[in-house]
This record gives structure tokens, C-alpha cells and sequence, in this order.
């Protein structure tokens, strides 16, 4: 214990306490606390497989349910509308989670998400109607402030100096959710077709697409049971307090911190606006806009027929190959995102992967003009297939890059669940246009020939350079958070 003689208070320290390095010396890395993490990771794995469960058979539901009376360009219109739903929901309510977690704690907020998403995935399941898919993705959107949440609690279970490392598993997790949530709902969408013996009732038949739904709850469940057993609160007003052998008491006024804990996490949301913050928020906002945008047209490109320019492939073929998407990309980002991110830095990281989606999205038309040339689908769609999946883990890796300097630009860790909430805020309003507007310009594209049907993807690769443009904003470095 060292006394400050000038104020008569005590200091207090513990074991942890960090200390403070030579100017210009590497800090150490801290070790993860890998059981909380393990726990977190595990927690966020039920959401992505949740929500990409129903990419391999939403186009063939909207057909069954007749609602494009038939016409198969038209598909492209609905299908973008339900997924944008869900991210109209969350942009509505997700800041409002965001802020709760900041005063309540992080577990109750996850205790709701995890319920709203399990009981909205049974209602899609039993949706009979387009309405009511409308409903069950709204609801999903509306009680689900889990991303934001946990985005927080990685910041608050990291330091400047193993923060890659925590915030490479984010991405990891949703593509291992990326590659088991297609594979499931692609395998077990229609089981009566499937497995004749064992679905054979007139439940399934009347609700082909409620067995995968069904696991997706059971999942979702089975994270909330560990969740409430053995995840540990993070927020530092609502844990308790652990003690060592070498802690000392007491500071100055025991109410002092979490009075200025307190007054920060009610600070002004516009007060938290400066431009260290604005301008990564807007980098995450970009990015999920052009991801989302691509993710909602490869399935859709996939699923449509040859003679409007898709591959015409089935929901098992669509699962199967979206499941080998998320696993490449899951293992390169575990093994290789923290490395690559030590070696060039976060921002360059970030600019190398914005500079990776044009030709991302150019593997569409070429795909479309190889079919053509070939006259079906053989080897050359498979190398092509494999290609585009290259590309994409690299794209990818800009979403750990731009985690780190969101959650670094926060001043004070009991505001990071409101930076986090304003970042997905943003990040929802533009994974809510996203979908609509590009399966919209999709089916205008194939309906009326615009640019021989590739108008789309030439949209999106020139906002692809505001992206680039914003990239070149962010600071050289991540700010130190300590």
C-alpha cells in the first residue's frame, strides 16, 4: 500500500493491477480469461446459426407459399423485405438494450435477447402465411440486443494488448455459426421428403420448415441454461467485488467511483459524438451494409434458375456450400487474424480487405457468363465457387479490424455498451436497406435486362468505394484504452 501523503487517501492495489511501462517499451500481453470467453463465444454461436439457418430455404418458402403468383424474378422482392425486417427491429431497439445494459447489468439484457430470438424462431417455423413471417422477424429484431452486448463484454474482458486477440473469436463465431446454420436448415428443411418413416404426420406436411426452426430453439435454449449458471456479470457496478490478500481499503470516498461510473454511463448520447467515434461507427456502418448486401445475394443467386442467370442449385446444394464458406472462413480467422493483425496493423488490415470486395462481387456475373459458356454446371462453377470463398475470408477479416477501434474509442468502459449500441445501431440501419435494396435491384436487374442483369453488382461495387474512402479516416493506430 502507498499512501498519497498530499490528500491522506489511500491507494488501493491488488495483484492485478498493471504497471505502468517504460515510455516506448511493448506492454505485455495479458493472458485471456478463457473459461468467461469460452462461455461468451459459446453464447454468440447460437445466435448466427439461428439467424443463417433459414438462408438455404427462404426463397423456396416464399415460392411454396405463392406469394409472387409464380414468378420466380419476383422472389428476390420478399425475400429481401424478411430479412431486412429483422434489422428494422434491432435499429429501432437495439441502442435502447445497449443503454439497459449500462445501468442493469449485461445478463438480464442477454437473458431477454436469448428468449426473443428462441420464441420468434418457433413462430417462423409455424408461419403459414407471409405475414406472418413479417411478424416473427420483427419480433426477432425488437427484443434482440444480444450482438451489441456481447461485442461490450469482449471489450470489457480484454485490454489494449490482447483486444485482437478477443476480438478475432467474434467473427470465428459467426462463421462457425455461418457454416452450421446453412448445413442445418438446408438438411433439415422438408424432413418429410427426406426421412418419409419418421416425418411422416400431417404436422410436417403442413409446416415443412419448422424442424430446423425447432433445433434452432432448442439451441437457444441450451445457451440460456449456461448463461444464467456460469456466465459472470462484467458490468463493474453490478459484479461483486473480489477481494485478494493484498487488496487494500479504502479510497477516498467509498460511494466516489461509482458515483463518476455512474454520471458517465448517463452522459448525453450526443456528448459521446466526437469524431474519434463517428468515424469507425461509420466504417462498421459501410461494411455491414456491403456484407450484407452480398450475403443475402449469393443464396439468391444460388436458388435462381439458369435461364435468369443463377446457378439453379437446391437448398441442400445452397446449405452445403454456405456451410463451406463459414468453416474456411472460422479456421483462417482463428489461426490467422491476431497474427496478421500484429504483423500489418488493424487499419491497413481493414484497407486490404475493402479492396477485396469488388471482386467479390464481380464472381457473380462471371460466374453467370461461365454457365453460359459451358452450358452447365461442372468443374469451372466449382473453382469459381472455391474462388469466391477466397476472396471472402479476406473480406471478412475487416469486421475484427473495425471492432478494435470502436470499442478503443470509447473513454470509459462504463459508456462502451453505449458506443457499441450506437455502432450496431448504425450497423442495423444499414443491414436493414441493404438486404431490400439489393434483392430489389437484383430482381429489376434480371426482370428488365438492365446491363445484361448485372446492374446489381455494379451498384455495389462502386459504393464499395465510399467504403475505401472512409477506410483511409481511421487512425493509424488503435488508441491505447489504458
Amino acid at each position: 500500500t502507498r499512501m498519497d501523503t498530499s490528500n491522506s487517501h489511500e491507494i488501493m492495489i491488488n495483484e492485478t493491477t498493471p504497471l505502468v511501462p517504460a515510455k516506448g517499451s511493448k506492454k505485455p500481453k495479458t493472458p485471456l480469461p478463457k473459461l468467461q470467453i469460452g462461455l461468451l463465444i459459446t453464447l454468440q454461436l447460437a445466435e448466427p446459426i439461428a439467424s443463417t439457418s433459414i438462408f438455404p430455404y427462404i426463397n423456396q418458402l416464399i415460392r411454396e407459399l405463392g406469394i409472387t403468383g409464380g414468378d420466380d424474378a419476383a422472389v428476390g422482392y420478399y425475400a429481401g423485405i424478411i430479412d431486412s425486417l429483422f434489422f428494422v427491429g434491432q435499429a429501432l431497439t437495439v441502442l435502447k438494450w445497449a443503454r439497459l445494459s449500462d445501468r442493469i447489468g449485461r445478463k438480464p439484457v442477454l437473458v431477454i435477447g436469448l428468449l426473443g430470438t428462441c420464441i420468434s424462431m418457433l413462430c417462423f417455423g409455424l408461419s403459414t402465411n407471409f405475414w406472418s413471417l413479417v411478424v416473427s422477424r420483427c419480433m426477432c429484431g425488437f427484443l434482440n440486443g444480444n450482438v451489441v452486448v456481447m461485442k461490450t463484454m469482449m471489450g470489457e474482458l480484454t485490454d489494449s494488448t490482447n483486444m485482437a486477440q478477443g476480438f478475432a473469436l467474434i467473427p470465428i463465431v459467426w462463421c462457425i455459426g455461418g457454416f452450421v446454420g446453412p448445413l442445418m436448415g438446408g438438411t433439415l428443411a422438408r424432413p418429410q421428403d427426406h426421412w418419409p418413416a419418421l416425418f411422416s404426420g400431417s404436422f410436417w406436411r403442413n409446416y415443412p420448415y419448422f424442424l430446423p426452426c425447432g433445433v434452432a430453439a432448442c439451441l437457444l435454449v441450451l445457451a440460456l441454461v449456461m448463461m444464467t449458471i456460469f456466465l459472470e456479470e462484467t458490468l463493474s457496478t453490478k459484479r461483486r467485488p473480489k477481494f485478494t490478500s493484498t487488496t487494500v481499503s479504502v479510497s477516498s470516498s467509498p460511494d466516489r467511483e461509482l458515483l463518476v461510473k455512474s454520471s458517465m454511463a448517463n452522459m448525453p448520447l450526443r456528448s459521446l459524438l466526437t469524431r474519434s467515434v463517428v468515424i469507425p461507427m461509420t466504417n462498421y456502418a459501410m461494411l455491414s451494409f456491403l456484407d450484407v448486401s452480398f450475403r443475402v445475394l449469393l443464396p439468391l443467386f444460388l436458388s435462381t434458375p439458369t435461364y435468369l442467370g443463377g446457378l439453379g442449385f437446391d437448398p441442400a446444394t445452397i446449405g452445403l456450400w454456405m456451410a463451406l464458406v463459414g468453416i474456411t472462413d472460422g479456421v483462417f480467422q482463428a489461426f490467422f487474424f491476431a497474427r496478421i493483425t500484429d504483423w500489418i496493423g488493424p487499419k491497413r488490415l481493414f484497407s486490404v480487405s475493402v479492396w477485396c470486395y469488388p471482386p467479390l462481387v464481380a464472381m457473380f456475373p462471371i460466374m453467370s457468363w461461365i454457365l453460359r459458356a459451358r452450358g452447365e454446371v461442372d468443374y469451372t462453377i466449382t473453382f469459381a465457387l472455391l474462388f469466391l470463398i477466397c476472396i471472402e475470408v479476406i473480406w471478412d477479416m475487416g469486421y475484427g479490424a473495425v471492432f478494435m477501434f470502436i470499442t478503443a474509442s470509447a473513454p470509459t468502459n462504463n459508456v462502451l455498451g453505449a458506443i457499441n449500441g450506437l455502432g450496431q445501431t448504425s450497423a442495423a440501419v444499414a443491414r436493414a436497406i441493404g438486404p431490400a435494396l439489393a434483392t430489389s435491384l437484383f430482381a429489376v436487374s434480371k426482370e428488365h435486362n438492365l446491363l445484361g442483369g448485372n446492374a446489381v453488382y455494379i451498384v455495389l461495387i462502386v459504393l464499395s468505394g465510399g467504403l475505401r474512402w472512409l477506410a483511409y479516416q481511421l487512425p493509424d493506430e488503435v488508441p491505447d484504452r489504458d
